[in-house]
């Protein structure tokens, strides 16, 4: 009888294994695949492993703006790939030693519940049989692929997130349907390596619910570095290599050696026998409560699966909302402060509410925003270049509500915005810290005072 199964090894279910075996609970741990989840091998790591590389050659590319000059600037393909899964091997035996250091045992297969007995909760894999006292469901999402006419018939040129890191030569040319956060990350990188980038996306701007101002700047540099951009679009079919779509009543359509469909992700929740528990599940996931419980007592569910905030680092906090409940320690999930970073070339970075949210919840609100030129360190490091700083601030309490960020390396520096809103910090307590010059997070303390 183990204290806790979990079924997933993703950021929510190895992240809580880890907790969980700190503070000397029995824990098991089953995955089908490679541990670290979609995040670890398919998702989070090896996309911005070649996103580094990229931005590398880009800089590389440019150096002469910083009297840097380089002949015959080139990269190779196969080593750019061949570096992302040594990093991926790297960070995935590191996340295994962290489970045999807090004593979990990890069994490689598939897991399916079998119910609920008056003994525990019973599990059997490769035909053993296993009981808990608690079971975690940390089982992620998968990318969803819309019903589109003539995408299953284009076969190999179709990809998602997975097929797309196993490519093992660079497309001369790539149509991405959905402007979302993947689908720019891969526009980005692609763009930088030379590929003839087209992103078609339904709604009228980019990166869906982050700052609608930010997004079209970051459009707008995107567009100048020579990636076409079809918004507002339809897609109606495929045929073979071609993207057929509707914008603006008219018919269009362009061509790609690789199509890459990123319209989103859905939570998996079939499979592994949720069924035989009863759990209630809701549009997009499972259902639960602030302290990440299902309608089943002794029943959890983190990360991806409850189909809430499809991101690494919330599932890595609501499966530590678990373990602390489970161990004595009062605890509930908070949304208000969940961090969002586009590792796009530059980084777009944001946290709370955005202008357009918070007038959607009826906040008042007032908001300063600032270039990024205003930190000299920022002018020191992007010859040229541009960005902003947003922050929103609640009119009833003067407390920080929202900040958003486009420009290097916003995706480092968010984490303070974070803190603020967490703590409920107002622009008064903000202005009295002392931040590190020259920093280019200064930028958001420069943001603080131009209310």
């Amino acid at each position: 009888m183990y204290n806790l199964i979990i079924i997933g090894g993703g950021p929510a279910g190895y992240v809580a294994a880890e907790r969980a075996g700190h503070k000397g609970l029995s824990v098991i741990l089953f995955e089908k695949n490679a541990m670290g989840g979609v995040c670890l091998n398919e998702g989070c790591i090896p996309t911005k492993t070649m996103l580094y590389s990229a931005k590398t050659y880009e800089n590389a590319l440019h150096g002469d703006k910083y009297g840097v000059y380089g002949d015959n600037v080139r990269f190779d393909y196969g080593k750019i790939v061949a570096r992302k899964n040594k990093i991926v091997r790297k960070l995935v035996a590191g996340v295994n030693a962290k489970m045999k250091q807090h004593e979990v045992m990890v069994v490689s297969g598939e897991a399916i519940i079998q119910g609920k007995t008056n003994e525990g909760i019973e599990v059997t894999c490769g035909g053993e049989t296993y009981l808990g006292e608690n079971l975690l469901i940390c089982t992620g999402s998968e990318a969803f692929v819309p019903p589109i006419p003539g995408l299953e018939e284009a076969g190999e040129i179709i990809l998602t997130n997975r097929e797309i890191l196993q490519l093992k030569e660079q497309p001369a040319s790539l149509v991405i349907i959905g402007g979302g956060v993947i689908g720019m990350e891969f526009a980005s990188l692609y763009n930088s390596l030379g590929t003839k980038v087209t992103v078609i996306e339904m709604l009228p701007e980019i990166l869906g619910a982050n700052d609608a101002e930010i997004s079209a700047m970051l459009r707008e540099m995107y567009a100048k570095k020579g990636i076409e951009f079809h918004m507002e679009a339809k897609v109606v079919k495929v045929e073979g290599n071609k993207v057929i779509f509707e914008k603006e009543g008219v018919t269009e359509s362009v061509e790609g050696d690789k199509i890459l469909v990123s319209v989103g992700r859905r939570a998996i929740t079939k499979g592994f026998g949720l069924e035989n528990l009863q759990v209630e599940l809701i549009k997009g996931g499972i259902k639960v409560d602030e302290k990440m419980r299902t309608n089943i007592p002794n029943v959890f569910a983190a990360g991806d699966v409850t189909g809430f905030s499809l991101l690494a680092h919330t599932a890595s906090r609501e499966g530590e909302v678990v373990v602390n409940n489970l161990t004595g320690r009062e605890d509930k999930m908070r949304y208000d402060a969940i961090p969002g970073v586009v590792y796009t070339n530059p980084e777009v970075a944001g946290v709370g509410e955005t202008e357009e949210s918070a007038t959607a919840k009826a906040i008042a609100y007032k908001v300063a925003k600032l270039p990024m030129t205003f930190a000299g360190r920022f002018v020191a490091e992007n010859e040229g270049g541009n960005g902003l700083c947003k922050v929103l601030v609640a009119e009833a309490t003067d407390k920080v509500i929202g900040v958003h960020m486009l420009g290097n390396p916003c995706s480092e520096m968010i984490y303070g915005a974070c803190m603020a809103i967490e703590k409920g910090m107002t622009l008064a307590e903000l202005q009295e810290v002392v931040f590190p010059h020259p920093t280019v997070s200064e930028i958001f303390k420069e943001t603080v005072f131009a209310f």
